[in-house]
């Protein structure tokens, strides 16, 4: 549960400056999808675009902890014995 809170929370404060910054600078009424106006309110476009920076934050916080796990971790229950006391396979 800890790690989990290790990528969503700091992913969830940077994805709100994020979006500070970004909807600075572009008006949500003047996006483009595919080469079409955007027709969603400005709620709509704030919220998808919250959630968009949210998930690539989240995404770039799960990559470094998932960089951080050591081989013990990663190899946990690789090799390991069957109930038995035999080696499985």
């Amino acid at each position: 549960m800890q790690k989990i809170l290790w990528v969503l929370w700091p992913s969830f404060i940077v994805a709100g400056v994020a979006e500070g910054i970004f909807f600075t600078v572009i008006n949500p009424q003047e996006l483009y999808l595919f080469g079409e106006p955007a027709h969603f309110s400005k709620i709509a476009t704030y919220s998808i675009g919250f959630f968009g920076f949210w998930m690539v934050c989240a995404a770039s916080s799960l990559l470094t902890v998932f960089l951080q796990l050591g081989a013990a971790e990663l190899n946990k229950g690789v090799g390991s014995t069957s109930p038995d006391g035999n080696k499985p396979g």
